[in-house]
């Protein structure tokens, strides 16, 4: 396999990947908190992950990602203090906290298909994993880690050594972060809630009992739970936004590392900031929170538009969000487009499921474009090949078969430039119903299928290229 190298918060430097296991990586996505719409800054994170795992799969390695809906134990401020998100998002919309993450839920997934972001290997929910988490708690409480106040169960970070090796910030720096919400109760300032009691005379909508008391998990806790649980021992790439470094991620590691003694996460990877114009960070604390939904959709611009915008700035780069930036972007994206159907007729459809470096991929440019995403996901460069290769003399068709190929990572949808005019939604269903029974080698139904196809007035033709549909 071809190395790649990734950028680790927790060394600072790039290094190559060497999975647990051989041609396989275990990912974990740190996942939305349901009690409001994700906002396009929260998203770029998302678009990064998705990225990485093209990337990944490009490379021909099998990959388990896990991703966690946080629809708990998420309180409004970060550090153990304030009303858990969902119930606040409850009180604000009068909707049961669970009716609010199961629409938060769907909206996420929905941004996800806007964006053509690939899903997880496995959706995992807090409240699903209840079990999974307390078994954590009474793992620390065995090894002496955790103590108890009046609103909680907490970690002892006094007792893990290198409580700050992925911030790399001193401890009085940290310490310093987890004053600005301050309970007198905990022994140092940067402990933090694993199970959090029920209010006395009060009960939550979202609420179990527990060894401890009738209460809720803390939000750092699910996300050790559900990786461990899904991932086993394939802790390969744990990825994120960088805002979660200091405390969510820096936790986890803390009380993942105490309950087995052993490395949680080889590779730790961030997403930079999406910032409004200025260098002030979009927030829905801010009042500078832009959804898909009213940034792009509702103004008629596809939403992979912002997926193309993202592709012009480094992962680990702040990006900067205007008007004028997006209207350029559509601008580019539409260009890209243009140029794809001058080089894929409509007389001759896009490939369906072109394989990986087919024999009409040009070698030059697929190994300048490996170069890139293989160096810490250098989508900027990735691009510069794209304009490259299209303004090369090869023939359309090398640049066609190229380009298909390298939208396998950049997920822009270049396959489907002409797809409207040419392929309707039936006879794709029914390519594909005949790919699944030649896999199944079943013939007869795949030769059956081909003549309901040639009858609906479509051709279709089986090339080394991979599986071509065109009209008669």
């Amino acid at each position: 396999m071809n190395k790649i190298y990734l950028y680790n918060t927790l060394t600072r430097k790039k290094e190559e990947l060497r999975p647990v296991k051989k041609g396989e990586v275990g990912l974990y996505t740190c996942g939305p908190t349901v009690y409001n719409f994700a906002h396009i800054g929260n998203l770029r994170s998302y678009i990064f992950s998705d990225i990485l795992t093209r990337v990944l799969l490009y490379n021909g390695y099998k990959v388990k990602r896990v991703m966690n809906i946080t629809d708990v134990g998420h309180l409004a401020g970060d550090r153990d203090m304030g009303e858990d998100k969902m119930e606040k998002g409850a009180k604000r919309e009068g909707k049961t906290a669970w009716e609010i993450a199961e629409f938060y839920t769907e909206a996420f997934k929905k941004d996800m298909a806007g964006l053509n972001l690939l899903p997880p290997t496995v959706w995992c929910k807090a409240t699903g994993e209840i079990a999974a988490q307390i078994d954590l708690i009474k793992m620390l409480e065995k090894k002496d880690f955790t103590y108890r106040t009046s609103d909680g169960i907490y970690f002892d970070t006094s007792k893990f050594e290198g409580y700050n090796k992925l911030s790399h910030l001193d401890l009085e720096t940290l310490k310093e972060g987890a004053r600005v919400e301050k309970n007198e109760e905990k022994k140092n300032a940067t402990d933090f809630a694993l199970w959090k009691f029920s209010p006395k005379n009060a009960k939550r909508q979202m609420e179990w009992t527990s060894p401890w008391g009738t209460g809720f998990p803390g939000w750092h806790l699910e996300c050790s739970a559900m990786s461990m649980k899904y991932l086993k021992h394939q802790l390969d790439i744990h990825t994120g936004g960088q805002d979660h470094i200091n405390v969510h991620h820096t936790n986890e590691i803390a009380q993942s590392e105490a309950a087995t003694g052993k490395p949680f996460f080889n590779i730790w990877m961030h997403g930079a900031f999406l910032n409004i114009v200025g260098g002030k960070k979009m927030a829905k604390s801010e009042d500078n929170f832009l959804t898909l939904d009213n940034a792009f959709v509702k103004k008629g611009i596809d939403p992979l538009v912002y997926r193309y915008a993202a592709l012009g700035t480094h992962y680990r780069k702040p990006m900067e969000y205007s008007k004028e930036a997006m209207e350029n972007a559509a601008k580019g994206y539409e260009h890209l487009r243009n140029q794809v159907r001058e080089i894929t007729p409509p007389t001759s459809a896009p490939l369906l499921h072109p394989p990986l470096g087919g024999t009409s991929v040009k070698k030059e440019y697929r190994d300048k474009f490996l170069a890139a995403i293989n160096d810490d996901l250098n989508l900027p460069q990735a691009m510069a090949v794209v304009r490259e290769l299209l303004k090369s003399d090869l023939s359309n068709g090398g640049k066609s078969a190229t380009i298909m190929d390298f939208d396998q990572v950049l997920g822009l949808n270049l396959d489907k430039t002409n797809e409207e005019e040419i392929i309707p939604e039936n006879i794709r269903k029914l390519a594909e119903e005949r790919e699944r029974a030649r896999d199944d080698k079943d013939f007869d139904k795949a030769d059956k299928t081909r003549e309901q196809i040639e009858k609906l007035g479509f051709s279709i033709e089986d090339t080394s290229e991979g599986i071509r549909i065109c009209k008669k």
